[in-house]
């Protein structure tokens, strides 16, 4: 059952119904037969569902965020060498690209549903895991084994709950893509800005980690029913289409894609540790980090719809680039009585280059075939390469003793990215 069709929908700000629907990308789309939507059986169970999706969204960068906001006081704890410290911070973004290959053929197998279910379940199993002590081998082993548990499983919630909202409410595609992408932003504004206090309230970073699997097994245990009782036939993946791989337009896509994912993890994984070593305190640093991320809400919900107005996005694309590379190296360079300022232009920066980035999904390509494919190769180099960008600041970090190095090196991969962004917004379609 899926709600009512209605003629005007409030929600859709600047994109119609059918650009909405384009931008939530159908990782199914290629199921031979067609994957139906989730049974539901009332107006009410349908609305249940959407609660549902909304808070495994709310769940989905914590992770990140909340490892960053406490890493001073885990390195020192739990005695964390420099390797294992770049480690931590690269792997979940790595996984992000590795699994994303993976989760439609999941899908295919089991459901999406169910495959949603089980990754909300290892997330849930992995923040728990990540605090643990194993013995004489100290917090190491846990916090490798925990982290890369929940990259995995958010890697295959990324690429499944935009196909599950896009097949599930196709008439309400406005509220429920902003409520989706808004919980996704919101989630890394509560591990950053929350984080923290819960640290100085126990005294423990093991609880202030550990607080973020209540959350993700309160819509582990809310989910549960809704997706057992679904039925899954056979399916069989369709052959042909363009070959996205081949595509120059698609690999310039791809670039900018991955040049963005560079910076916007390095914030989440590295913004709130340099703040810190700024002189900025732990809970005014995690506020500023927080603050940051709200903004990013703003430029992913103006950004897109401004970028589609355009004859092509050339400009946009550029503009948006040079902010967050320059928000970035001003966080570590700018005057500290400044920071607000500078983290507020790196907010309003990556938001909106992170949405313009997706929009290219859907003003490069012609159908949503080709959009799936695009997107998979978007999700498995992007994220994939894209971590290199958290491990080359940390690397930098350790080698010189401080994130000067970094700032010039995302001056170098803003500027590329403005450079890619160029060359990926002209008016070109895929195929």
């Amino acid at each position: 059952m899926t709600a009512p069709k209605s003629s005007q929908d409030p929600a859709l700000t600047g994109l119609d119904v059918e650009d909405r629907r384009s931008m939530l990308v159908d990782a199914e789309i290629d199921d031979v037969p067609a994957a139906e939507p989730t049974r539901v059986g009332s107006r009410r169970s349908l609305a249940y569902l959407g609660v549902c999706l909304v808070l495994i969204g709310l769940n989905l960068r914590t992770v990140f965020s909340s490892f960053s906001a406490v890493l001073p006081e885990v390195t020192a704890d739990a005695g964390l060498p420099g390797w294992a410290v770049v480690v931590l911070t690269t792997v979940p973004v790595t996984l992000l690209g590795v699994f994303a290959p993976i989760a439609p053929v999941l899908a295919r197998r089991f459901g999406a549903e169910r495959v949603l279910l089980g990754a909300m379940a290892v997330l849930t199993a992995g923040l728990l895991l990540r605090p643990l002590e194993a013995g004489g081998a100290g917090h190491l082993p846990a916090l490798l084994a925990g982290t890369a548990a929940c990259g995995a499983a958010i890697s295959l919630c990324n690429v499944l709950l935009p196909g599950v909202v896009k097949r599930d409410f196709p008439d309400r595609l406005g509220l429920m893509g902003g409520l989706y992408t808004t919980a996704i932003c919101a989630s890394a504004a509560l591990g950053a800005g929350f984080t923290y206090p819960v640290y100085a309230a126990t005294g423990e970073w093991t609880a202030a980690l550990q607080v973020w699997a209540l959350p993700a097994g309160v819509v582990l245990l809310l989910f549960l029913p809704l997706a057992i009782r679904q039925r899954h036939g056979r399916h069989q993946a369709a052959r042909g289409g363009v070959n996205v791989w081949r595509s120059a337009v698609a690999w310039q896509v791809t670039l900018f894609m991955v040049l963005q994912a560079m910076m916007s993890f390095s914030v989440f994984a590295w913004l709130a540790p340099i703040l810190r070593e700024r002189g900025v305190d732990g809970g005014t640093a995690g506020v500023i980090v927080s603050v940051s991320i709200l903004l990013q809400m703003l430029g992913s919900l103006f950004a897109p719809a401004l970028a589609t107005r355009f004859r092509d996005q050339r400009a946009i694309n550029t503009v948006v680039a040079l902010m967050t590379g320059g928000g970035f190296a001003l966080s570590i360079f700018g005057p500290l009585e400044l920071v607000w300022l500078w983290t507020g232009l790196l907010g309003l920066g990556q938001g909106s280059l992170t949405a313009v980035a997706l929009t290219m999904i859907m003003v490069r390509t012609r159908d949503g075939h080709t959009a799936a494919h695009l997107s998979g190769m978007m999700q498995g180099v992007g994220y994939g390469v894209g971590s290199t960008g958290t491990l080359m600041v940390g690397q930098l970090h350790q080698a010189t003793g401080s994130f000067a190095a970094a700032g010039l090196l995302f001056l170098a991969v803003g500027s590329l990215a403005a450079v890619f962004g160029y060359r990926a917004g002209r008016n070109r379609f895929i195929g």
